[in-house]
């Protein structure tokens, strides 16, 4: 039963880690056409949603872990072994990624439109990034 409640918290973690940036993406062309006052508004929702994605994820390994604890899997499992190499760079990407472009909004004589490509391109790698550990975990392959 531990087991249980401790993977429906890890999948609903994840769900919470990647579901937002799917509502960003639309976002984009809205943060392109606003006034800046409006478009504080949506830089605040991207603030939200990279705050819930890195909370998500402490959940997330949390969770994880104890789940190789309680579970019968081992630490040297090919696919928990691949899924922790895509965790620490995804969590070196999100660091980098969002918050710095964010702030570039507001500084004078920036190029919102590259700053509105950088935001699309780092949400597609992070949503990449996280795929790619939901199908280890999903799929659980054997690489060794």
């Amino acid at each position: 039963m531990l087991y249980r409640i401790l993977l429906y918290i890890h999948i609903f973690s994840v769900i919470l880690s990647i579901g937002p940036f799917f509502v960003l993406i639309p976002l984009l062309k809205k943060l392109r056409t606003s006034e800046s006052a409006i478009q504080q508004g949506f830089l605040d929702v991207f603030r939200f949603a990279v705050r819930l994605a890195k909370h998500a994820g402490h959940v997330l390994v949390l969770s994880g872990v104890l789940l190789v604890m309680v579970g019968s899997w081992s630490w040297k499992t090919s696919w928990i072994v691949m899924t922790i190499l895509l965790l620490v760079s995804s969590l070196f990407f999100l660091a980098r990624a969002f918050s710095p472009t964010i702030r570039k909004f507001s500084q004078p004589d920036q190029d919102q439109s590259r700053l509105i490509y950088l935001l699309r391109r780092s949400i597609w790698i992070y949503i990449v990034l996280l795929m790619i550990m939901l199908l280890f975990m999903v799929v659980k392959p054997t690489l060794w």
